[in-house]
């Protein structure tokens, strides 16, 4: 495990400007509100996920084809989801994944759902990120850990998820010492569940654990297949006026 230190020590990361990573709404058609939402001038989006059904689907979808390129028109960067499985997944089926959303969305990179987070793990996530480098030209790489994974991962990928979880686990959360080695921007926060009054202090831990992509919503997690990322956070005004001024805590 990572050596931890609490959010009460160490470097503070105040000058850190953060945006928004989007983990992956609701298809279009059941979240209309929430894609025409993205391509508002403003929001300082890093990247927003498409996950047409559970991947890319078996063929192309003309409602995520046309929300995908309004974002890249708008340019917002868009990355395929690819389920990992934690490792249970065959590098065959995440490249042949890949090519889908390549040739039919054109993404610019991939979200790495579910990524391992132990050293064994790492030279086969290594070799599956290397080729998807090989497929597409400057492709943007964010592993989901959700939680701080053995350091080397972090030389694999342009973004590690270090938290993904409900606010009742980030308010009391710890970061890796190890991560005090990169810059903020390697680094991706997503908190569910987590009330309009909290914010400001939500901000003020991304910002002194050192991440400057996150995601705030007041969506919980529910049982069956209820994802609190599949919808806006009723705050989404709120957080985009915070965030896009470039106001440090």
């Amino acid at each position: 495990m990572p050596h931890l230190t609490s959010t009460a020590t160490g470097t503070a990361h105040t000058d850190v400007r953060l945006g928004f990573g989007i983990p992956g709404f609701a298809h279009p058609l059941v979240a209309p509100a929430e894609w025409s939402q993205l391509t508002r001038p403003g929001a300082p989006l890093h990247w927003v996920v498409l996950n047409v059904s559970r991947g890319p689907g078996d063929r192309p979808d003309p409602h995520c084809l046309e929300a995908a390129g309004r974002l890249r028109n708008a340019g917002v960067r868009v990355l395929g989801h690819l389920d990992v499985m934690y490792g249970a997944r065959g590098f065959g089926e995440l490249v042949s994944d890949a090519h889908r959303y390549l040739d039919w969305y054109q993404v610019d990179g991939f979200s790495l759902d579910r990524c391992p987070t132990e050293r064994a793990a790492l030279p086969e996530v290594r070799r599956t990120v290397t080729t998807l480098r090989a497929l597409c030209d400057d492709a943007h790489i964010v592993l989901g850990h959700g939680t701080h994974p053995y350091p080397g991962y972090a030389e694999s990928a342009d973004q590690l998820v270090t938290f993904s979880g409900p606010w009742s686990d980030y308010r009391w959360s710890q970061v890796a010492e190890w991560t005090a080695d990169y810059p903020p921007e390697r680094f991706c926060h997503f908190v569910h569940g987590m009330p309009r009054g909290h914010l400001d202090e939500a901000l003020r831990i991304a910002r002194w654990q050192g991440a400057s992509t996150i995601y705030f919503t007041d969506r919980v997690e529910g049982g069956g297949a209820d994802d609190p990322w599949e919808s806006m956070p009723g705050y989404w005004d709120e957080i985009v006026s915070r965030i896009g001024t470039g106001v440090s805590e």
